[in-house]
């Protein structure tokens, strides 16, 4: 194998921005299992429009499902809040952005900070399996399940890591994660953008409807993804979702700024 054939490890990006979009920034999360991989196409065009833009690797992914297991929501929850406040002390306005559970973590993110505002693509919220009600139960007769596998994706797959098997401990920890981001989105005052796929196998509908309820008003934006499944900014409709998001965040910066002009 040659040294360019050689696929990408999973890697914490960041990118300090570039002209007139350098003072705004955006934190990326990847989902569950997942890397920033998974949503490195999106981070290299916001990089490329400009904007200063950071992707953390959460404690526990990109390596091994044992490793997963001795990690909890409030570590993954930590280490992308960090990376927020990072970016956001060296820039004017600052969103919050993720895919799938990077969803849920940039929604709670921007529940306890005055963030300007997030776009978030497939967030899960809630569950297909109803095993998950007694997951506090099954995760001591069951360490592990097999991961949700879409039958029809145009998504590459990536390399992010031994993740054969999910330890159902981590499974109980997203759960609890979710339920914290699902009490948070009313305290939510910044505005909202949502990409949905129609075909989803991963998060349930439920997921948006409670984001409906929670949000409100400030759901300003929801886009359906026709042609995509789960990871869809690596799929099909990922250009629409590259460009909306750009324009949301230069639309929604400038608003920021010019309110906090005196």
């Amino acid at each position: 194998m040659t040294e360019s054939s050689i696929p990408p490890r999973p890697a914490a990006f960041s990118y300090p921005g570039h002209g007139a979009n350098a003072r705004i920034g955006v934190a990326l999360c990847h989902g569950f299992t997942g890397s920033p991989l998974s949503i490195m196409p999106w981070a290299q065009h916001l990089a490329d429009l400009g904007y200063a833009v950071t992707v953390p690797l959460l404690p526990g992914h990109g390596t091994d499902w044992r490793q997963l297991a001795l990690t909890g929501w409030k570590d993954w929850y930590g280490s992308y809040e960090k990376a927020y406040l990072d970016l956001a002390a060296r820039t004017d306005a600052c969103f919050t952005a993720g895919l799938s559970m990077g969803g849920a973590i940039a929604l709670l993110a921007a529940a306890r900070h005055p963030v300007a505002g997030v776009s978030v693509v497939n967030p899960g919220l809630t569950f297909y399996d109803w095993r998950v009600r007694i997951i506090g139960l099954l995760k001591y007769v069951q360490r592990t399940t097999v991961p949700l596998q879409e039958d029809q994706t145009g998504a590459p797959a990536t390399d992010d890591g031994d993740y054969t098997l999910t330890p159902l401990s981590a499974v109980h920890e997203l759960k609890k994660l979710f339920r914290a981001a699902v009490r948070g989105l009313p305290s939510v005052n910044a505005p909202v953008q949502v990409f949905k796929s129609r075909t989803d196998a991963v998060v349930p509908p439920t997921s948006l409807a409670l984001l409906r309820k929670g949000l409100g008003a400030n759901l300003v934006a929801v886009e359906e993804l026709a042609s995509s499944g789960h990871v869809a900014t690596l799929d099909v409709d990922a250009p629409a979702i590259f460009a909306g998001s750009g324009e949301f965040f230069a639309g929604h910066a400038r608003r920021t700024t010019t309110l906090e002009t005196p």
